[in-house]
């Protein structure tokens, strides 16, 4: 394929990625000046390609077009692989599941040359079963957050104290072999990580919350940017 193919190829990509993408984010992501990325823009339009926008506002692509996700390199086809594993091991049983039927999905698209190279990608993810009771929490987190449930918590912290307290479920980060739950307590009334493998019970607390900029999982990592700790221990995230 030819760089300006190549590069041509990448922008319905990105574009079908973002809901506004201006000139100036794709030539920097691409590598090449604005006025290339004008060209390429008309170019693509004039070949059929749906591109909604102009020059100093931004593109974007209109709904129902697609193209196979066939052009993917070795590197993107191993990354790919790569995170399904890592997700079927250390998630919960739910998105394992879901990452096992994208892995199908994923193989059967990809053409024969791509297919032996995802096949024969040697970076694997062993379960050793270390938290097994993450699997079930971690379903009851994943989905508690996308439905910005509010939770009852049983929860027992490194000195074994345990608390009883209704949270806010914000969002899961993974750190080293353990997952923490980002969320905001309306007991100590801030932002507070809780090691996923620690909690001992987790029941919906029967009502909803609102995200709030000053609650939200953003403004969270704003202040751990700063902080370089987490609320709740004041010790460096994943200790």
């Amino acid at each position: 394929m030819s760089r300006r193919a190549d590069r041509l190829f990448q922008i319905v990509q990105i574009l079908r990625g973002r809901r506004i993408s201006t000139a100036a984010l794709l030539a920097e992501r691409l590598e090449v000046s604005e006025r290339t990325i004008y060209r390429d823009i008309r170019d693509l339009s004039l070949s059929g390609v749906p591109i909604e926008g102009e020059a100093g506002c931004g593109y974007r692509l209109l709904p129902g077009y697609d193209l196979p996700p066939l052009m993917l390199t070795p590197m993107e086809v191993e990354a790919l692989v790569a995170a399904i594993r890592l997700v079927r091991t250390w998630s919960g049983e739910t998105l394992a599941q879901a990452a096992g039927t994208a892995e199908e999905k994923l193989l059967g698209i990809l053409t024969p040359q791509r297919r032996v190279v995802a096949e024969r990608c040697r970076i694997l993810s062993p379960d050793f079963n270390k938290y097994p009771q993450v699997k079930t929490w971690f379903d009851v987190f994943h989905s508690a957050i996308g439905q910005l449930q509010v939770l009852h918590i049983s929860y027992e912290d490194e000195q074994g104290r345990v608390s009883n307290r209704n949270i806010h479920p914000l969002g899961l980060t993974f750190w080293g072999d353990v997952w923490l739950l980002v969320a905001w307590c309306e007991v100590r009334e801030d932002y507070r990580s809780f090691r996923v493998d620690r909690c001992l019970s987790v029941t919906p607390a029967g009502r909803n919350f609102s995200e709030r900029p000053d609650r939200s999982l953003n403004h969270f990592i704003q202040l751990q940017q700063n902080e370089g700790c987490l609320p709740e221990t004041k010790k460096p995230i994943g200790k």
